[in-house]
């Protein structure tokens, strides 16, 4: 069930939602593992792993076969819905023209966080799914494949807490489990393994964190924390920034487990701006200590980096 201060379309039935968004996250999973193992995937997809090399990153035959089973599942289980369809791999069209796109609900997808995980096969990817309301998450899927998990974010009318857990493919439901660390030297840092640079480096000398966990893909990252393996995730624009959908389910999630996720100076994500980046300095945590963070975080980007815009 979902709770009743959920923020959904008035047509919309809850539970209805909730069993459509099971059936598809799960029949992505089968088909992202399925590419992942060199096997026919199901639902008539190409068998050929092809990949694209173009844009700002990889697509794969993967990519494409989940954003479409997303976007025509939904719409198929809620063809009258008075909600907007955005993805990865529709943005370059829908956002031709720099504006925020017309409506107040915006389903934000991204049917393969951490492509490059993916081909890598390292597994660590994730499948995002985020409901959007006047440019706020109210509803956060998180598909971890390989962990066969997915984890659920309902943000209630306060758009500060909710409720929050894990799902296995059986029904088998968990609550998240922040960790109650506090202490900065206790904290443990969730960062990825490749997008850092010598102002990030800087930033955590400075802030003096306990141990680091490398996980690829935003959700795997969010999930550790929602897990209570790790405390805090940092992510400082570079050359490139996260997007929408890179964001959007991940902090949904963790915002309705009672988790903190902001820009370093304390003001909220938004969505659905016309421009998809998420850039500055964005800070995740289990919330214990996130105004510390932030505070120390400013200070020093004010010096290592004068102009960054947080």
């Amino acid at each position: 069930m979902m709770p009743t201060t959920a923020a959904l379309p008035a047509s919309v039935e809850p539970d209805v939602l909730l069993g459509l968004l099971r059936q598809l996250v799960w029949e992505s999973c089968d088909i992202l593992r399925a590419y992942a193992r060199g096997e026919q995937p199901p639902f008539g997809y190409p068998a050929a792993l092809s990949v694209d090399n173009g844009g700002e990153g990889p697509v794969s035959a993967a990519d494409l076969a989940v954003n479409q089973h997303l976007l025509d599942g939904l719409r198929r289980g809620f063809p009258d819905a008075p909600w907007t369809l955005l993805s990865e791999e529709t943005a370059a069209e829908q956002m031709a023209s720099g504006e925020p796109l017309p409506g107040e609900w915006i389903w934000i997808l991204d049917p393969l966080d951490g492509t490059k995980d993916f081909l890598q096969g390292t597994g660590e990817y994730a499948v995002h799914l985020a409901l959007v309301r006047h440019q706020r998450p109210v509803l956060g899927v998180v598909l971890q494949p390989e962990r066969e998990e997915v984890w659920f974010g309902l943000v209630d009318g306060s758009g500060s807490s909710g409720e929050a857990w894990c799902e296995t493919r059986s029904g088998e439901r968990s609550p998240a489990r922040l960790s109650q660390r506090s202490a900065r030297s206790e904290l443990v840092l969730v960062a990825s393994r490749n997008h850092r640079d010598t102002r990030l480096e800087k930033l955590l000398e400075h802030l003096a964190l306990g141990d680091t966990k490398a996980i690829g893909s935003v959700g795997g990252k969010v999930a550790t924390i929602l897990r209570g393996e790790a405390d805090v995730y940092i992510s400082l624009s570079g050359r490139s920034a996260p997007k929408d959908w890179d964001m959007a389910a991940p902090e949904a999630v963790l915002i309705a487990a009672g988790g903190a996720f902001s820009h370093a100076d304390g003001a909220p994500l938004l969505y659905n701006r016309g421009d998809v980046r998420q850039a500055g300095c964005l800070i995740a945590s289990n919330s214990k200590a996130q105004v510390e963070l932030c505070e120390l975080t400013r200070a020093c980007l004010a010096e290592i980096d004068p102009g960054f815009v947080l």
